[in-house]
């Protein structure tokens, strides 16, 4: 497969690169590794970082991230004005807004797409964002409410309100991700789910699809019915599914691919003498998720104990080696939250909790399965905590490499035990953490219930921002990190990238490692 792949990115080269060398529109070209096959380009229907990047060039929101702060700036959406307790906004949609077929975006576009979005039925993993901060989403996603209850409404074709829980601080930021995105409605309706077809596919960003060749390519152009296209330089974006850092790697220093986002662990030291590699801190979290409604793993000391078995100082200064920071707790440290306690580093009481639980030095205990996605950094750190939980506790598990797509599936599964998982938050707010694990959201793929949680996050979610609300999300985190070990935190994430800035303007490290499309242009 890899050798397939590597011919693969020579004959992209080959196609793609002919007649770059000029600075104007016509020869900005642009490769990408994107890491995996994305799993879809159906906004409802997605959940990854690789989707992301697709889908940040497939659809535009009301609002969009700007390139350097990761803030919401105007999108679909020219302007807005909330009322006096922030409660209400309303939106003001650009009257050039068109579907890439030409027909007009209006206000009730957004009215329908959102509503799809949180249709039951839609099965939409990320529907839960929405509904927990619009007036009747939620009620509506889970059952208990009708559609006519989500406050949301076309005021005229061009204005479209929101009302919220209350005054959400982070709104307008969360309105960035493709959980609000707008859908083709006149499309959807006509074909189902076969809309994102290429033959029947119709989007609203800066590019539209040119051609998806699963395993191999994915392709868009330049949109020219984007109401923002004089600031798109580039005329073409190919996304190369290589999940193998090496070749990756390889086809970076071929000059195959202008972008590479995950590198070989083995050559870390070496690749931070280049000027090419750009790390920078992030504001995300790498941890395990644990079936807590597993028969044996539901006890939280055994949780506790998995956790505090493991050196995370040791994983990171021999294996991972990037200067990623030690996590005991799901948020990290952001807008002036500060961290749950959690349970820390501590062999002798995570013995102690495995005995108290009924399988002293791991006696008793069944062969749990690990799963993760195929990167050779999620190999090496399961192999690392493999070996910690047989030498201090006497655990024993079995790790299983699964693709991309297959791996998001088996991890939402009944069947999955332990699981990989990492969050990059979508917008800055420590909410966006939290809500992983508030009960029945699609994200929680622990199955993570406390009802006290639950009640302090909605809480917190229709809370002004400071001191008060960042306390009761604390409250919530001590719950659900350090009282009952919902998922297993290991670190927190700094960027790693592979990008001549010499060559390219417009892309930008930032907390969130959210890159616009728009401005991303050849020097």
């Amino acid at each position: 497969m890899i050798l397939v792949r590597k011919a693969a990115i020579t004959l992209c080269a080959a196609a793609f690169f002919a007649g770059c060398a000029g600075g104007a529109k016509e020869g900005q070209e642009f490769v990408l590794v994107n890491g995996t096959e994305i799993q879809s380009i159906d906004p409802t229907q997605v959940q990854g970082v690789p989707e992301h990047r697709v889908s940040l060039a497939l659809f535009e929101e009301l609002v969009r991230n700007d390139p350097q702060t990761s803030a919401a700036v105007p999108g679909v959406a020219e302007s807005w004005t909330l009322n006096e307790d922030g409660s209400v906004i309303t939106f003001k949609i650009r009257k050039d807004a068109v579907w890439s077929d030409g027909t007009p975006i209006t206000a009730q576009t957004f009215v329908d797409s959102w509503l799809y979005h949180l249709n039951p039925e839609t099965a939409d993993e990320y529907a839960y964002m929405p509904g927990m901060v619009i007036k009747g989403a939620d009620a509506y996603n889970t059952g208990t409410g009708s559609p006519e209850d989500v406050a949301i409404r076309a005021l005229d074709p061009l204005t479209f309100e929101v009302t919220l829980v209350g005054s959400v601080p982070y709104a307008l930021d969360m309105m960035a991700h493709y959980a609000f995105a707008p859908l083709p409605m006149h499309v959807l309706e006509k074909y189902g789910r076969d809309w994102i077809k290429k033959e029947n596919f119709v989007c609203n960003g800066p590019f539209v699809l040119k051609e998806w060749i699963p395993n191999d390519r994915l392709v868009v152009v330049a949109n020219d019915k984007y109401w923002n296209k004089s600031n798109v330089f580039l005329n073409q974006i190919t996304f190369l599914p290589i999940e193998d850092t090496n070749t990756a790697y390889q086809a970076y220093k071929a000059g195959e691919v202008d972008w590479v986002y995950n590198v070989p662990l083995a050559l870390l030291d070496e690749l931070k003498l280049d000027k090419n590699f750009h790390t920078a801190s992030q504001a995300g979290t790498y941890y395990y998720s644990v079936k807590t409604t597993h028969p044996i793993l539901q006890d939280a000391r055994i949780r506790k104990a998995l956790s505090m078995a493991l050196n995370r100082q040791e994983l990171i200064d021999s294996v991972t080696k990037g200067g990623q920071i030690p996590a005991f707790a799901l948020a990290p440290p952001m807008g002036g939250y500060e961290p749950a306690t959690g349970t820390g580093y501590d062999v002798a009481e995570a013995q102690r909790l495995l005995a108290e639980a009924g399988y002293p030095e791991g006696k008793g205990l069944p062969v749990f399965t690990v799963i993760y996605n195929t990167l050779d950094s999620h190999r090496v750190i399961a192999e690392y905590i493999q070996a910690q939980w047989k030498e201090n506790l006497g655990v024993n598990i079995t790790l299983q490499n699964l693709e991309w797509a297959t791996f998001l599936d088996e991890r939402r599964s009944s069947r999955m035990e332990i699981a990989r998982n990492g969050w990059i938050s979508d917008y800055s707010d420590v909410q966006n953490f939290l809500d992983l694990l508030v009960s029945g959201t699609g994200n929680n793929d622990g199955k993570y219930s406390n009802p006290e949680y639950d009640r302090l996050i909605r809480q917190a979610a229709a809370m002004p921002g400071g001191a008060e609300r960042n306390a009761v999300m604390r409250q919530a985190e001590e719950i659900a990190i350090t009282q009952d070990q919902a998922v297993i935190p290991i670190y927190y994430y700094v960027s790693q990238h592979l990008i001549d800035l010499d060559k390219w303007s417009g892309w930008y490290e930032n907390a969130l490692d959210i890159h616009p499309w728009i401005g991303i242009k050849r020097k």
